[in-house]
């Protein structure tokens, strides 16, 4: 049985909504598989006093630290979930007071520009891309992209009620000295009710008391509150992190009032910058948006509800449970450097600054990630393909020539054909690569990365499983189970792909559909999936908003007139996985090449020659 220590804040901390719905999670993926504890270290070092401590460092640092390692030491977790930078900066100070840490390490990163660079944690996982951006100094592997973690929605909240009943849901997070003015208002609009989110003893009084009660409820319960945005046409709130990720999910649209910390701030840029609702200076004014919005058949609030839903990624708690049920793989991860300088920049590895030099400077890159040579079933060898590439400008190139798994019994029959890599020669395949690299970054300014597909076939396509690795430093065991094989290629700092994971319409090769029909389970720990490859656009891919790349699947001349990846970044080998795993400033072309037309017609001419020399 895995066991999993979710460790929170003090009652009322954001964070502990957030780990209460990942627990929630956890437990309904795995009732048998795991066993979840969630504690609050302070209230274990300061009892009671702890529960009225509103940061954990207030409870005493030594206090704290020595009732973290009790804790650990009593239940001795495999993973464990921080939701506080101070979390992970005790179990730094354990580390360096030598105590060996034998579990995955996790940040649960709710609010990242509150010190989480520099944490020496396995995986920051994060919420969005804007999120992600905004962890300076963190190395991009260990950035897992999976959204807010909240359980999805249990309805959208144009399906809950009649369309001439406007309901609204207040969250009285402050104002309640006005709070009679905002309710007089809200309740003059025809056919309001209003759901009250609140202490119950604080407004009680007020709701006995006022003419229209019928049309008013009281909840003292903040776990019902993503059900309760689902059955509203319109919440109105303090932009706080776990209410703005919940509204978004269910999408149920927001009027933001009182941004006060940076996150609330942010949040409120980026309600305004999606048209997903107004933001207001008083509660009062938020009668007079949610009247202009809920005129002409509520056309407003209708384009807010669609745009918000835009923003957000649902089921965020489930995809991260998901990544934790499978990480015992991460374990050979190396440490990070304890608390390292936040505004740190990440270095460039080893093997990128041996060949080449970061300018710091973002340009557009043309790369294709998933190419084969003569080592698999490919028509040329790895010098050509190199030549090939770098004559047409190509900034980056992988080589992912085909590898099967030998346990299953069509790998053992394909092992026998020639047509993909030999098991006894993947280490002399990955030292035919790494001769190239130099070669092509001197000759051409060609980054020349070393990757594998990894061939899982069945019997039949929803059996089936081609997985690229990108950027390998070493041969990986292809008989390892996905999850396994997803964790030692992250392990190395590389990519993992779904290749073609839909139906193509091409008859150049079987479907392998098992990472698709099996998506909730896998894209929480995939960097990317193919939404194009060579002729074949995948649009439900696009459609589930994953994270992608296009490809070309290489194996022939001909080929390079195909779908590939535009990236905006820094040409270098590790800003090229990040910008992938971030999937921003990413697009896809349908590369057309003038050159290999003219070789085409040049091999069926007399005047070879001179148009072999017009294209060069």
């Amino acid at each position: 049985m895995k066991r999993i220590l979710i460790l929170t804040g003090p009652t009322g901390d954001d964070r502990n909504v957030a780990a209460r719905q990942l627990q929630a999670a956890l437990s309904r993926l795995a009732p048998r598989q795991a066993r979840i504890d969630l504690v609050d270290p302070s209230e274990r070092a300061a009892g009671k006093l702890g529960d009225r401590l509103r940061h954990p460092f207030q409870a005493g640092a030594l206090a704290l630290r020595a009732a973290l390692d009790d804790l650990l030491r009593s239940l001795r977790p495999d993973i464990v979930v921080a939701t506080h930078p101070a979390h992970a900066a005790l179990i730094a100070e354990l580390d360096r007071a030598g105590r060996a840490r034998d579990f995955v390490l996790t940040a649960l990163v709710t609010e990242p520009g509150e010190g989480w660079a520099g944490m020496p944690c396995d995986f920051f996982l994060v919420p969005s891309e804007t999120a992600a951006h905004e962890l300076s100094g963190v190395p991009p592997e260990r950035i897992r992209i999976l959204g807010y973690p909240t359980l999805g929605p249990v309805g959208r909240a144009d399906q809950r009620h009649d369309e001439h009943d406007l309901r609204v849901l207040w969250i009285v997070n402050s104002g309640r000295g006005k709070a009679a003015k905002l309710l007089d208002r809200l309740l003059a609009l025809p056919g309001c009710t209003v759901t009250l989110a609140s202490d119950e003893r604080a407004m009680a009084t007020l709701v006995r008391s006022h003419p229209n009660r019928d049309r008013l409820h009281i909840v003292d319960d903040a776990d019902k509150i993503p059900a309760l945005l689902a059955r509203h046409h319109v919440v109105i709130s303090r932009p706080l992190t776990a209410i703005w990720h919940e509204a978004i999910v269910v999408g149920c649209p927001l009027v933001a009032y009182r941004a006060d910390s940076l996150s609330e701030r942010r949040n409120v840029d980026l309600l305004r910058a999606a048209n997903a609702g107004p933001a207001c200076d008083k509660p009062r004014d938020a009668a007079a948006w949610i009247d202009r919005a809920w005129r002409d058949s509520g056309r407003l609030l209708g384009l807010w509800r669609r745009n918000a839903e835009t923003l957000g990624r649902p089921n965020g708690a489930e995809a991260i449970a998901q990544f934790l049920l499978v990480q015992d793989a991460a374990l050979p991860l190396p440490r990070l450097p304890a608390l390292a300088h936040p505004h740190a920049k990440t270095p460039t590895s080893a093997r990128s600054a041996s060949t080449t030099k970061r300018t710091g400077e973002k340009k557009l890159l043309l790369c294709d990630l998933h190419t084969h040579t003569t080592w698999s079933d490919g028509k040329l060898t790895i010098p050509e393909l190199v030549d090939f590439y770098g004559q047409r400008g190509f900034d980056c190139l992988c080589v992912t020539d085909h590898l099967c798994d030998p346990k299953r019994l069509l790998g053992k029959l394909v092992n026998l054909t020639g047509l993909v890599i030999a098991p006894d020669q993947i280490a002399d395949y990955f030292a035919a690569i790494e001769r190239e690299k130099k070669r092509a970054w001197t000759q051409y300014k060609l980054l020349l990365m070393t990757g594998v597909e990894f061939n899982k076939d069945g019997y039949t396509p929803k059996t089936s499983t081609h997985l690229l690795g990108v950027d390998l430093r070493k041969p990986i065991d292809p008989s390892l189970d996905l999850p396994a094989l997803i964790g030692e290629i992250h392990a190395q700092g590389g990519l993992a792909i779904a290749s073609h994971p839909h139906e193509v319409k091409s008859a150049w090769g079987r479907n392998t559909l098992y990472l698709w029909e099996h998506v909730d389970e896998f894209a929480p720990l995939l960097d990317a999936w193919e939404i194009a490859n060579r002729d074949d656009l995948f649009n439900p891919v696009g459609l589930r908003k994953l994270p992608f790349i296009a490809s070309s699947d290489f194996h022939k001349p001909k080929h390079i007139e195909s779908w590939k990846t535009l990236l905006w970044c820094d040409k270098d080998p590790e800003a090229i996985k990040h910008c992938i795993r971030l999937n921003r400033d990413v697009s896809l072309t349908l590369y057309r090449d003038h050159r290999f037309g003219l070789e085409e017609r040049a091999a069926s001419s007399e005047s070879a020659p001179a148009l072999i020399a017009e294209a060069r």
